[in-house]
């Protein structure tokens, strides 16, 4: 069985290029993820989906898998979201 970081890099390495800057891009927005805080542009700044990975798990902990949800849903990647859901069960677990 996959690790919920697991889940959520191959999530990522599902997205293209763009669509994965447009991941980090929402990951940075004050308020645009419900109660989640918004990840500093500097920490998400020229880094992979690994690392993206291991600082979204630093910052939401075991939320990751919802916040993960709620910016493919705001992306409109329902495939991704459906995916992402049927892999993993709720509550994540923890990092």
């Amino acid at each position: 069985m996959e690790t919920p970081q697991e889940v959520v890099l191959g999530t990522l390495e599902d997205l293209g290029d763009e669509d994965f800057e447009k991941c980090k891009w929402h990951l940075q927005q004050k308020g645009a993820l419900e109660d989640f805080p918004a990840i500093a542009k500097s920490k998400l700044e020229n880094v992979n989906r690994m690392k993206t990975v291991d600082q979204m798990f630093s910052t939401y902990s075991m939320n990751t898998i919802n916040v993960t949800r709620i910016v493919l849903v705001k992306m409109n990647q329902n495939e991704l979201v459906k995916n992402l859901s049927n892999t993993v069960s709720e509550p994540a677990g923890k990092s």
